[in-house]
Order: structure tokens, then C-alpha cells, then sequence
């Protein structure tokens, strides 16, 4: 297969006679290389004109381009893998249902999830398959993570459960992060309410803004993972170990950008650094849960 194509072979790929092949050159509408008089057509350059010009509707996001983003829920050991090895792949962290959102949307290629339910093993799975059924999407399992009470040293003597919240100031994540729906389950497990916590304003929007809000003393408590609680040296009360899965298009699985991050999983350095965060287990990393149409 040649690296570039003739006029005539542009024409008859794009169904046109070559005069309009010339019009739409001398437009600049089509990627084009002139060389001593005549036309030649990058053969990739013309086939991401093509894609980028293709109208694939609302209802067909397992076809389109899918931006380089990773959506949903927000992880440390995540963050760190995406930049270290080198996906160049950007981050929308927004919480678990909206990592759901936007693939169905086609706006992410991958996000990261961590739903809960009546059986924590399978709520990743059942959400998926309701949500993207009949799509090429792969649910590979993350890690499994250490989710608790982040606090102050001096308060985890006194602290050990949800029901010795008493009147300390919560930080409350989004509506719709994972962390948040767990924390509202195990409130309504130890017979209490939001009303019955005292919640400051603001708002955290992943994991690390937790433990900052209490590091900084806008907060007393939050529901995070230990990775964060020991990064800012507070105390952790550990009271769920959950699955993180991430969401991949197949198709996007096995693209570079996503190899990267899979094969940096398989390094030293991975293992090391997840160690070194704390609150990972990472024996499964890799293991897909489901594999959609």
C-alpha cells in the first residue's frame, strides 16, 4: 500500500471526477502535497480529513473519533500513570457518572468508574452493561482501593466509625462521584442522615481536594482514599475496599495512546509507586470484567 495516492485514485476513492479533485486543491479543502507540477494525496492525512468530516449522528459514539480524554472518576495512581508514560492523554476528572455520560456521548475514549451497590463486585459491570449496551467498550479492572474517614491526627483517637462524625465539619464530594454515593450508603447504614452532619460549602471535586480542605483546616472530615490521607500526612480509618475499573472503546484499547498507560502498568516503577501511595492493591490490574458487543 503506497504512502501517498494519484488524483485519479482520490477521485475514485471519493466518488468525484478530477476536475472537482482540482477545485477542492486549489480551495485548500483537501490535504495536498505538489510535487514538480502534479498532486499527490498523504494517504493519512487524507483518511483523517475524511474522519474528521464524517458526520457519524447523536446515536453512534462507538463509531466516531473519541477526543484524547480520560473522563469520570478521579485517581492518584491514575493521574501519575497517564503522565509518566507519556499517553498524552488529557484528564476530565468528574466524578463516576459523568465518566458514564460522556461515553455515551463519545467525548472520552476512556473513564474511570467506581460504582456501588448491593454486591460492590458487580455495580461496575451492571452499570455498564445498562448504560452502554451494545457498544464496543471493555471494562478493565484499575485497582482496588482502601476508601475510609480522612482527618487530623488528633482527631482519630476519638473518631473511629461514620457514627462518631458528631458535630465535626464534612466535606462533601459532587453529586455524583462514586466516594459521595458510598459515604450517603454508609450514612444510611449507621442510621443517619445529611441532616445529621454539619457540612461546610464547599465542595471537593476529586480525591486530593478532601484531604487539602482538611489539611488546610476548612474542614474536619471528608470520605476519600488513603492514598490522599497519607500524601497530606492525615489520619485514615479505612471502611470499604472498592474496585476501580476504567472504561475503554475496544477500538481505543488498542490505540498507542491507551498501550502506554496498559504497558507502564506491567513496570516496576508502577508497582513501586503504588506502593508508595498506599491503599492499592493492584494484584488484578489489567482483568476485564466485561466485554461489550
Amino acid at each position: 500500500m503506497h504512502e501517498y495516492l494519484t488524483t485519479k485514485e482520490v477521485a475514485d476513492l471519493l466518488r468525484i471526477k478530477e476536475r472537482k479533485l482540482y477545485d477542492l486543491c486549489a480551495e485548500g479543502i483537501l490535504p495536498v502535497t505538489r510535487v514538480t507540477g502534479k498532486l499527490i494525496f498523504p494517504r493519512s492525512a487524507l483518511m483523517a480529513w475524511l474522519r474528521q468530516n464524517t458526520d457519524y449522528g447523536s446515536d453512534m459514539p462507538a463509531l466516531r473519533e473519541h477526543p484524547a480524554i480520560v473522563a469520570g472518576s478521579h485517581d492518584l495512581l491514575l493521574e501519575w500513570v497517564l503522565r509518566s508514560s507519556g499517553s498524552r492523554l488529557a484528564t476530565y476528572f468528574n466524578g463516576s457518572e459523568d465518566g458514564l455520560a460522556q461515553m455515551k456521548l463519545g467525548q472520552a475514549l476512556c473513564a474511570g468508574i467506581h460504582f456501588h451497590g448491593a454486591d460492590n463486585t458487580n455495580a461496575n459491570i451492571i452499570l455498564t452493561k445498562s448504560e452502554l449496551p451494545y457498544e464496543p467498550v471493555v471494562l478493565v479492572e484499575w485497582a482496588k482501593r482502601n476508601q475510609g474517614l480522612v482527618m487530623r491526627q488528633e482527631d482519630s483517637e476519638t473518631c473511629k466509625s461514620i457514627a462518631d462524625i458528631g458535630e465535626r465539619r464534612v466535606i462533601m464530594r459532587q453529586k455524583g462521584s462514586g466516594s459521595q454515593v458510598l459515604f450517603q450508603s454508609m450514612l444510611r447504614q449507621a442510621g443517619l442522615s445529611r441532616d445529621d452532619i454539619t457540612a461546610v460549602n464547599e465542595t471537593a471535586r476529586n480525591e486530593t481536594d478532601v484531604a487539602q480542605a482538611i489539611a488546610h483546616g476548612h474542614a474536619d472530615i471528608g470520605f476519600s482514599i488513603e492514598a490522599a490521607a497519607r500524601q497530606h500526612r492525615l489520619a485514615f480509618v479505612p471502611l470499604a475496599i472498592e474496585r476501580f475499573d476504567l472504561i475503554i472503546w475496544r477500538r481505543d484499547y488498542f490505540e498507542e495512546p491507551m498501550q502506554r498507560v496498559l504497558n507502564f502498568c506491567r513496570t516496576e516503577a508502577f508497582r513501586q509507586h503504588a506502593d508508595e501511595l498506599g491503599g492499592y492493591d493492584i494484584s488484578a490490574n489489567g482483568s476485564i470484567h466485561y466485554n461489550g458487543a
